[in-house]
């Protein structure tokens, strides 16, 4: 039997289920289409999740075999933040009520969390641990959070250095992509005005290049950008924050007149939306991203649809000039408005046939069911 088959599989998340799906999200559907019964663990909540009860399992009526996991600490939160010792004992006998609940023996537990919120130590020793970073771990507890886990598997070879003091194998795999982004492409189409540009993710976020960003925007008053993600915090299941700047910067953006807020929507209308566009833009201040500027989840999605991407200097793409074109600079996005004209003006050449077929066969060698093969193999050797 595959390592990773008819498994039950918990997953630990720091971001909630919701419309706005990353490498979490997507992994658990991807385990539960290959015959696991996969339960996703939510960031605790301050309410009950259900009328008199602290903690909630319910499945996730789009995908046989999923289930979120709701649930409410019956103790302060914030005892995480100065007292983490007492906050991971009151933790255990959570955690137990929880397993209890799943009422079947978990055989993986696949922990995303860098804020050792649940340590590995928690959960019963048989089962197998994976930890799986796929954001820059900026401080001591992101580092911490790894102990206890049997193999490290991340998306850029930077993260996998931060913890070459854990014991255990350490395996680079790449952001994946999902199936419902691999449509049919037209290589040949012909490009009509106005040229489309696509950005997708969470607009609240404050690592954007918030100044370089609309700067393209006012200097390309002939191209639409067309944006996809939370630009309210109502519409968001990640993190970002709501403080001044960030209202002004989206105020902006909905002021201009050739750009286009969609707000939040789901993978598969996603996907579809992508594959309108003609050309798409990744915008960080690197010094601020928590990727640091080396790999994002986005660009697998941009991939599968061929068209060229316009981005920050990305460092896991670095040897791949075909895929994206990026500034070479680490440090500034001065250049990022040059080169964005540039690509725009050129876009039969950066989009021709073989530059698109390439990228799109790029993207359909990752797609989430094709990395998970890769971890299970990695896990059975």
């Amino acid at each position: 039997m595959p390592m990773l088959q008819n498994k039950t599989i918990l997953i630990l998340s720091p971001q909630s289920w919701g419309k706005m799906y990353v490498s979490k999200h997507h992994y658990a559907v991807q385990l539960a289409k290959e015959g696991n019964q996969v339960y996703f663990l939510n960031p605790p909540v301050e309410k009950d999740p259900a009328p008199g009860r602290s903690i909630h399992i319910e499945p996730v009526t789009t995908c046989a075999g999923l289930f979120l996991i709701h649930h409410r600490l019956n103790f302060p939160y914030n005892l995480k933040f100065h007292f983490i010792g007492l906050f991971h004992f009151l933790m255990k006998p959570h955690i137990r009520r929880i397993l209890k609940m799943i009422d079947r023996p978990v055989d993986v537990i696949w922990s995303f969390d860098l804020g050792n919120l649940y340590p590995f130590r928690l959960f019963p020793s048989r089962a197998l641990r994976i930890f799986h970073p796929v954001d820059e771990p900026r401080n001591q507890t992101a580092i911490e959070s790894a102990k206890g886990g049997q193999v490290i598997f991340s998306v850029t070879r930077e993260i996998l250095d931060k913890y070459n003091d854990f014991p255990g194998q350490k395996h680079f795999i790449n952001h994946g992509v999902g199936e419902n982004f691999l449509l049919p492409v037209d290589v040949n189409r012909e490009f009509v005005s106005p040229v489309r540009v696509g950005l997708s993710g969470n607009f609240l976020r404050g690592d954007i290049d918030r100044e370089v960003l609309l700067r393209i925007v006012r200097e390309n008053p002939q191209v639409v950008f067309e944006c996809w993600g939370s630009y309210t915090s109502s519409q968001s299941n990640l993190a970002g924050s709501s403080d001044e700047n960030t209202e002004r910067f989206i105020r902006e953006l909905q002021a201009a007149t050739n750009v286009v807020l969609h707000g939040s929507i789901g993978a598969e209308k996603l996907a579809r939306e992508l594959h309108r566009m003609d050309a798409f833009l990744i915008c960080y201040d690197i010094e601020k991203d928590q990727s640091r500027g080396t790999n994002y989840h986005k660009i697998m999605e941009y991939l599968s649809t061929g068209k060229v991407i316009i981005s920050n200097n990305v460092t896991t793409y670095k040897e791949y000039p075909e895929l994206i074109q990026m500034v070479k600079e680490r440090d500034s996005n001065i250049n990022l408005p040059v080169l964005f004209k540039e690509v725009i003006s050129n876009l039969q050449h950066f989009n021709s046939p073989h530059l698109q077929e390439r990228r799109i066969g790029f993207s359909r060698d990752n797609t989430y069911s094709k990395q998970i093969s890769r971890i299970g193999q990695i896990l059975e050797s």
